[in-house]
């Protein structure tokens, strides 16, 4: 989608359409549910939490919503006060955990993105459970989706992508990705537009990230066309990689 459009449709209004038909296609959200958005302080969660408050007119179902922010001992640039501030503009209650990624580390480890994230996802995970959230919200959007297939692929030698619906076998708890169908510029365009790209900070190691060497090689052999790339998502959804089983 070029950025011409996205300046005459308008990009809130791009994204908010796109996440309505990703929740209702894909039957991320359900009447009654509880959703705790994990909001880093990036642009891709903030920009999530503003789109799942936004779309509830168009969604015509009652759901909570809160956010939750983790800090850690490696990384304090987040605006905190200016990310709660948005939320609670969106009616988002906002709450802050820290969990010590580094102060985890056993001797001899080092630091690095899946560590940080296990780490994240456990405790978001313990937080829903012991408040009772049934979904858990990522912000994970159109080309996170798309690198990871091919991490997976040429790193581990597996066809297996994240879905955007992830249903727990050990846990009460779903993981949802709403913007799996918003391409990276049209969530830059959407906080730019929104004036959240000033209240937003960027991880000092996902700047160095694997993902990041894997993001440059997609961008070469699609030209950076949207089309082709929502081509790999049409196929990755007809290879039932966007959908976990449900739980036993």
């Amino acid at each position: 989608m070029s950025n011409r459009f996205l300046r005459r449709a308008g990009a809130g209004e791009v994204v908010r359409k796109l996440v309505t038909k990703a929740v209702l296609e894909r039957g991320l959200i359900a009447e009654g549910d509880r959703l705790l958005i994990a909001v880093s302080g990036g642009k891709d969660s903030t920009v999530l939490a503003w789109a799942l408050s936004a779309i509830k007119p168009a969604v015509k179902k009652h759901y909570e919503i809160r956010g939750i922010h983790i800090s850690s001992d490696f990384c304090s640039c987040c605006k905190k006060a200016a990310l709660a501030a948005r939320l609670a503009d969106w009616g988002i209650p906002f709450e802050d955990l820290f969990v010590p990624v580094i102060g985890r580390l056993k001797e001899g480890q080092r630091m690095n993105c899946y560590w940080c994230s296990t780490q994240r996802r456990t405790e978001l995970l313990k937080y829903a459970v012991e408040h009772h959230f049934n979904k858990i919200a990522l912000g994970h959007h159109l080309d996170d989706i798309i690198e990871t297939f091919f991490m997976n692929m040429t790193a581990k030698g597996a066809l297996a992508a994240m879905p955007m619906l992830l249903n727990y076998r050990k846990y009460p708890v779903s993981l949802i990705r709403p913007l799996g169908y918003v391409e990276e510029q049209q969530v830059i365009a959407c906080a730019g537009e929104k004036g959240l790209l000033s209240a937003v900070c960027t991880c000092p190691y996902g700047l160095h990230s694997k993902r990041r060497d894997v993001r440059k090689r997609i961008a070469e052999f699609t030209g950076n066309s949207g089309a082709v790339k929502r081509r790999i998502l049409r196929a990755l959804s007809s290879g039932d990689l966007l959908t976990s089983p449900p739980p036993d």
